[in-house]
């Protein structure tokens, strides 16, 4: 695949990304294409490997090894070397719900697997997307079909982030008829309000949610589930209900202080961020949550360098992350070997920003708050640090964080975001279904199955197996709607 000796030819070449001091003035998106035949000559690297591990989806060493979609990674990039788009596309299409998603803020397991990548860089699959997809959007072939024949059954699909958009997608192509319920203002879920527009311009989701409507897809916001909208009227009126609500119930952190004003979980703060700028079209950045203000942002996952990114772009006096764990190590270490994901030091866009702008490295890890101190009002105007050591469980084998008396220090902070992950999905969505969720509060289905305890009611994405990728979501959300297409029709053709 790709030119026999593209790879020995040609050095990964990454698309133009705007400098720090520039990008960091607006939450537009900084990160663009290479021209079409710079694109080919990266889709040239591509080697005739024998395995790609890159489409395989599967568990190497505990992780994910190559695309959970099973893209056919290969195969799209010869296409794309070969200058032969419209078909790049049609190809990525087989497997791929919104390669535009994607193509912006997966982490790229594809090219973590990829063989050019043991010895060298790996292949630009994830930007060879991109260019596939904006090349589609940009010359009128990206469509939603619109079924020839309805089936006459019908499917409420139980919010509007990737997962649900994708299931919403495949069983309205097969010809029922879906509609989509979301308890925000606007459809999008996560892709909407969890992550910032200058990762994901919130156009990029408008376009695609114009082709579904065109399609037939039903859309329904300001539906939240469980609360203004019945459960039991919608299982009572649809064959089949889809439950995408993701794992929406945030990890929160117990320590003394954390009632004071001024500490925000990051979700709520990132999406209240996008929802002020969507209202105002970009004509009003809302500085007052964070110019002039220390922010203090827990958890080193990618919300907290997004929380990173957002305060700089609103005026931050100072930004410090803080990580539980140990600093990953620069390179790839024995135990962690190729093609498992590399567990190395990645210092992604919010870091780099924060670099130019504060001259460090914002993170401070194997470090936690023990304490919150307010002023007089309760207000929030300090945080209590501790470090943490390693300790190995021997009993569970697992890697414990304990603190280290004695090492505690104070800093100043008016404002807190917890981004401390997610602990599943809301237990007033799961109790007005009455399906029963597992200990993780995970909805609870078979091993490789998607149907719920309750009977036609089905879950997907985050929601059934815990916080996880886009790309993982939009699997889960294509696979459960074959599992409901199966149950409805006898079989399935999707």
């Amino acid at each position: 695949m790709g030119k026999t000796t593209g790879f020995l030819e040609y050095s990964r070449k990454d698309g133009p990304v705007r400098p720090e001091e520039e990008r960091i003035g607006d939450f537009r998106e900084f990160h663009s294409l290479l021209s079409a035949g710079e694109q080919r000559q990266q889709a040239a690297r591509c080697m005739d490997c024998g395995i790609p591990f890159c489409q395989a989806g599967v568990m190497i060493g505990g992780m994910v090894s190559g695309c959970p979609l099973h893209n056919l990674v290969p195969e799209v990039n010869d296409l794309v070397y070969r200058g032969q788009m419209s078909e790049a596309y049609r190809r990525l299409s087989v497997t791929h719900s919104f390669p535009e998603f994607t193509s912006r803020v997966c982490p790229a397991l594809c090219e973590a697997a990829c063989t050019c990548g043991l010895h060298d860089a790996p292949v630009t699959t994830k930007e060879n997307e991109r260019a596939v997809i904006e090349y589609a959007f940009a010359n009128g072939l990206a469509c939603e079909p619109v079924p020839a024949v309805r089936t006459g059954k019908r499917v409420a699909v139980v919010g509007s982030g990737p997962a649900g958009l994708a299931a919403a997608q495949l069983l309205n192509r097969r010809g029922h008829e879906v509609t989509v319920y979301e308890r925000s203002d606007r459809i999008g879920g996560l892709l909407r309000y969890g992550i910032p527009n200058m990762k994901l311009d919130k156009s990029v989701i408008d376009r695609r949610i114009k082709l579904m409507e065109k399609a037939g897809v039903r859309f329904v916001v300001n539906a939240d589930v469980g609360r203004n909208v019945s459960a039991a009227e919608l299982v009572r009126e649809n064959d089949s209900v889809v439950l995408c609500c993701g794992a929406s119930n945030p990890r929160d952190i117990r320590v003394p202080g954390r009632e004071a004003k001024g500490i925000f979980f990051a979700v709520d703060f990132l999406g209240s961020v996008t929802k002020k700028l969507l209202d105002t079209d970009f004509r009003k950045v809302p500085e007052e949550l964070a110019k002039g203000k220390n922010v203090l942002v827990i958890g080193g996952g990618d919300t907290g360098n997004d929380c990173v990114g957002t305060c700089i772009r609103l005026g931050a006096k100072s930004v410090t992350q803080l990580e539980m764990m140990p600093k990953p190590p620069e390179n790839r270490q024995t135990g962690n070997p190729w093609p498992e994901w590399p567990q190395v030091l990645k210092t992604d866009y919010g870091q780099e920003e924060a670099i130019r702008v504060y001259g460090s490295d914002p993170r401070l890890y194997q470090t936690t708050v023990k304490e919150f101190i307010t002023d007089k009002r309760g207000h929030l105007k300090e945080a209590v640090l501790i470090s943490l050591a390693p300790e190995k469980d021997e009993t569970t084998g697992r890697l414990r964080m304990l603190p280290i008396e004695g090492t505690e220090k104070k800093v100043k902070t008016q404002l807190v975001l917890i981004a401390a992950g997610f602990l599943g999905s809301e237990d007033y969505v799961t109790k007005s279904f009455g399906v029963e969720t597992d200990s993780r509060t995970n909805v609870k289905t078979a091993p490789g199955e998607y149907r719920t305890t309750k009977e036609n009611v089905y879950a997907a994405g985050d929601m059934h197996r815990g916080q996880s990728l886009v790309v993982w979501a939009i699997a889960e959300g294509r696979n459960a709607a074959r599992e409901v297409d199966e149950k409805l029709m006898g079989y399935t053709s999707l």
